[in-house]
């Protein structure tokens, strides 16, 4: 076991634990968004980013391995105005369409720029004007509104296994797609929808049939009783009708359920 100190609390933590596994056993929240526990971290976001004494810059809490005698803040004024900054360059190019937005009420980039008031980059920058992707039967890419977190890469690649995604181009053009810029129904692309789960944000979208805010609706958790492996699910329910289905993250599935 490592002892170390967060936010000035006493915290045993196991060896290659990361501040972010550590922080979360004693209750300390980190904000996240390109983090997955069924995922190796990687950064890609900064929004964990957290202040280590002796440390030369702020640290991502999901890839730094706690130490022996490691002293972290997690909201220090360094740490919050970093976040800020971090969240004005995600929204910079990003739609503020939020009133008509469908992810309104569980995107976690629309949660933090609340939680840390942020309300434009105030850049002026380049704008995105991505086409939108909606050759696949039962979803939608909007890559307009992609903050490159890349959780869905990395669930398609590591967790489902198709390879049906990655990023393409570079710099600023950098953008989630299919090789070679086709769409999702020339793709190898199954259908599962896992993508579409892990995203944070609007950029990936189920095609639902009904209109609905997710606040309006009770989630029902349940068994998909297609096959025998026993996949737990919630029903999205809004008044007695069954609207949607999301993957619940425990077993058998972790999170991750199949197109039937």
């Amino acid at each position: 076991m490592v002892n170390l100190t967060i936010n000035g609390q006493q915290v045993q933590a196991e060896e290659n634990t990361t501040i972010l596994q550590a922080a979360e056993k004693v209750g300390i929240e980190i904000p996240t968004l390109c983090y997955d526990k069924r995922l190796t971290g990687h950064g890609a976001c900064r929004i964990c980013v957290v202040e280590v004494k002796g440390a030369r810059a702020l640290m991502t809490a999901c890839t730094v391995p706690v130490a022996p005698g490691m002293e972290v803040q997690t909201h220090s004024p360094a740490v919050i105005e970093a976040r800020k900054e971090i969240l004005k360059l995600m929204i910079e190019n990003h739609p503020l369409d939020c009133l008509t937005c469908e992810k309104s009420g569980k995107c976690k980039l629309q949660d933090l720029c609340y939680e840390y008031d942020v309300k434009d980059g105030g850049y002026g920058g380049k704008k995105k004007n991505y086409p939108i992707d909606d050759s696949n039967p039962f979803f939608i890419l909007d890559r307009n509104k992609c903050i490159l977190c890349g959780r869905c890469v990395r669930v398609d690649n590591e967790l489902q296994c198709t390879g049906a995604i990655n990023y393409n181009d570079r710099g600023f053009d950098t953008h989630v797609g299919i090789p070679y810029e086709r769409d999702f129904e020339q793709s190898v692309c199954v259908s599962c929808g896992n993508c579409v789960s892990a995203c944070p944000v609007g950029a990936l979208m189920p095609k639902h049939k009904e209109k609905f805010r997710m606040w309006e609706l009770k989630r029902v958790k349940t068994t998909c009783s297609y096959c025998g492996v026993g996949c737990q699910m919630e029903l999205l329910v809004k008044g007695n009708k069954i609207v949607g289905v999301e993957p619940v993250d425990v077993e058998p599935n972790n999170g991750l359920l199949c197109v039937k």
